[in-house]
């Protein structure tokens, strides 16, 4: 069943037009017919289930059944902050993230990125939010993750979260293995956490005792050295372990 969201209230009952987007996606790509079924998100994340009852080239119309009471997300709203990296890297970051269950994915330079975005950034943000919508209705998400990209780690440290991890490769090599179990047993359902990953030079010894001076713990993720397009996911699928699952 297709996933779609809408930037409105939904209720019980009601027909509505679809936006034009879903409509061509319906109506053009996947020749959907009166009388399937989709689900829609409402704009407070409740997901119902609508049936087609207009087809008219660009128009769709849909009817709202009833509410599925479906919720898929983590119990804990989950940051990533990546530090920039090459080619399509955050793309890939963004797209497995968000199916994953992240509620925010952060991107910034590092003192080891390789690449810039500077005046890219809003139109690289722009698409990666495209990818984080896409991504959150083929895994069919309550909520779109919202991607955003900061200056540097300074406009990181200004922002308020429960728990704050920083995962650090010579933890890793040192053998540590108890910090992001402690971290995420100790944030309770519904606080937030977040964990930063480096680009692929790492992260410098600079920048991880400004973090540490910040209130972030070291962690090291397992005693293999990651990528810095795997060490995310790993983070996040441990999250899901440790809170949905055990």
């Amino acid at each position: 069943m297709q996933h779609y969201f809408m930037n409105q209230t939904l209720t019980t009952g009601q027909t509505i037009q679809l936006p034009t987007n879903i409509s061509h996606h319906l109506g053009k790509v996947l020749r959907a017919e009166v009388g399937d079924h989709i689900e829609l998100v409402s704009l407070e994340h409740q997901v119902f289930e609508a049936e087609v009852n207009k087809l008219d080239g660009s128009e769709v119309d849909a009817t709202i059944l009833k509410s599925t009471q479906k919720n898929v997300e983590l119990p804990l709203a989950v940051t990533i902050v990546s530090g920039l990296s090459k080619g399509n890297k955050p793309e890939w970051i963004v797209q497995k993230a968000t199916e994953l269950g992240v509620s925010q994915v952060i991107f910034l330079p590092m003192n080891w990125s390789v690449v810039k975005w500077n005046q890219k950034a809003s139109k690289k943000i722009a698409r990666l939010n495209e990818v984080a919508l896409s991504a959150a209705e083929q895994s069919h998400r309550n909520k779109v993750p919202n991607v955003t990209y900061l200056d540097g780690l300074k406009s990181l440290t200004e922002l308020n979260f429960d728990t704050k991890l920083v995962a650090y490769e010579e933890s890793a090599k040192d053998g540590e293995e108890t910090q992001l179990v402690k971290a995420v047993k100790r944030t309770s359902a519904g606080q937030s956490i977040v964990a930063v990953f480096g680009p692929e030079g790492g992260i410098s010894e600079a920048e991880i005792a400004l973090l540490k001076d910040n209130g972030f713990v070291l962690a090291g993720l397992a005693p293999r050295i990651m990528r810095t397009e795997t060490a995310p996911l790993y983070f996040l699928s441990a999250v899901s372990v440790l809170t949905e699952l055990i």
